[in-house]
């Protein structure tokens, strides 16, 4: 068996990379096949190398590049997250379009497999990551390289209507065709795929898995659902619960009650939704108040995009406006935290929360309504209140399951959960641990390779 090469926009080297998660996958993975992983340094330079900066750990080799001004903003700022992640998270009034952005999405994809293809092997098998990079494979093949090559999707696929709205999107979405297996997140977005080629680009396919182009293409896709390192995030919340911070907060609740949001700070995430439904649960449920607090933690990101700088001022607005109203000198209804927590201390929070709130309007997966579910204690378990548009809602049975746009229904699942008898809870947990366990992060990266060697 050959080498495995992981590609993503972003490499995590053992120095920066979180606990658990896919970083982790990837890593394990690579040390037992050896191999290389290759992206973007993170750096943005005024003159970047031809060639990507090598270096070796173990078994194995990270081959970083950087970025230029022109082609960051272009391809990272532009392309990928102006256009690319608004139209896939279904927010299609969001998308700025521009030529000279997809020139410099192409350019990148273009640079980074000319550097790739010079370090490739024959018998390597290639794993490419989300959004960045959807063409890279065409761009690989053009350069010769015939190894087996596999992409997945992390974020959500839009329905082909909604994919139609972006100029050039046959170019982009056919290119998915130069791969031998696109993974997607959910059989939903697996359909939307396959409906896609057939319905934009002629193609054809028995089973909605194996697409044949009119070009003569052949490829797979299928659905890979992403997970957690669950036994970890389990041990993480048991050592966390018990530590300084989680103590601190569970002293500062006095008794309380706590439901705990944890995204970083994007449309996506549903958060102005959250934060209405919670102050609509203060207001029907006047008994309630003082019993107990939303604490949302939501690091910021891409604050030199202005729809983002405008969301964190809108949350501000209605974190003081819902606190102003409701809040007791001894009680605040919602902590507002813009700053992010090591993994260990997250786990802690979720083990001694009562509430889980993950309610994005549109999100592939939805790591943290897992970590929530991995990290309650079997004796007295908490309450996942789930966004139905989050893949994660597919799998987590036993989670309340709420329309985002409606904050009325989210409102009174908060009730709900609230009021929820402990044998109710305990079976709605087993049910959703049982699963996690048996589908973590080892189980889908097994399974994502084990289908592209299958050829």
């Amino acid at each position: 068996m050959g080498r495995l090469v992981v590609v993503s926009n972003r490499v995590a080297v053992p120095r920066e990379r979180r606990a658990g998660g896919l970083a982790a996958a990837m890593h394990a993975a690579l040390s037992q096949r050896g191999g290389l992983w290759f992206g973007w340094s993170g750096r943005v330079v005024a003159a970047p190398a031809d060639a990507p900066k090598m270096e070796a750990q173990g078994a194995i080799t990270y081959a970083l590049t950087d970025l230029g001004r022109a082609d960051y903003e272009a391809y990272y700022l532009g392309y990928a997250n102006r256009a690319l992640w608004p139209l896939f998270h279904y927010q299609p009034n969001l998308v700025e379009f521009s030529r000279a952005n997809l020139e410099g999405y192409l350019r990148v994809n273009r640079r980074f497999a000319a550097q790739l293809a010079r370090l490739l092997r024959e018998d390597d098998t290639v794993w490419v990551h989300d959004y960045h990079l959807i063409p890279l494979a065409s761009e690989l093949r053009a350069l010769g390289v015939g190894a087996r090559i596999g992409f997945f999707l992390h974020i959500p696929l839009p329905a082909p209507e909604l994919m139609a709205m972006l100029p050039g999107h046959r170019r982009l979405v056919e290119s998915l065709a130069d791969y031998d297996l696109v993974g997607l997140q959910t059989e939903a977005d697996r359909h939307a795929l396959a409906d896609y080629f057939v319905r934009e680009c002629g193609a054809s396919t028995a089973d909605g898995r194996l697409i044949l182009t009119p070009g003569g293409r052949r490829f797979r896709i299928g659905a890979f659902p992403i997970s957690i390192d669950t036994a970890l995030i389990a041990r993480l919340a048991t050592s966390g619960s018990t530590n300084a911070a989680t103590r601190g907060l569970v002293s500062s609740l006095q008794g309380r009650a706590l439901a705990i949001g944890v995204d970083r700070l994007d449309y996506s995430k549903g958060l102005p939704e959250r934060f209405e439904a919670f102050g609509r649960f203060l207001a029907r449920h006047a008994e309630r108040r003082r019993q107990v607090s939303m604490m949302q933690i939501a690091p910021l990101s891409r604050e030199d995009v202005p729809e983002y700088r405008e969301l964190r001022e809108r949350l501000e607005r209605m974190a003081g406006a819902t606190n102003g109203q409701y809040a007791e000198p001894d009680w605040v209804p919602i902590r507002y935290i813009n700053r992010s927590f090591q993994q260990a201390t997250l786990s802690g929070y979720y083990r001694v929360a009562q509430i889980g709130l993950v309610t994005p309007l549109r999100d592939g997966m939805n790591l943290v309504a897992k970590e929530f579910v991995a990290a309650q204690g079997a004796d007295d378990p908490g309450v996942l209140v789930l966004s139905r548009f989050a893949g994660s809602a597919n799998e987590l049975a036993g989670a309340l399951l709420v329309n985002p746009h409606d904050v009325d229904d989210t409102a009174e699942a908060i009730e709900q959960a609230l009021a929820m008898p402990l044998a109710e809870r305990r079976a709605r947990w087993q049910t959703m641990f049982d699963w996690l366990r048996t589908h973590d992060i080892a189980a889908w990266r097994d399974a994502f390779l084990a289908a592209l060697d299958a050829g």
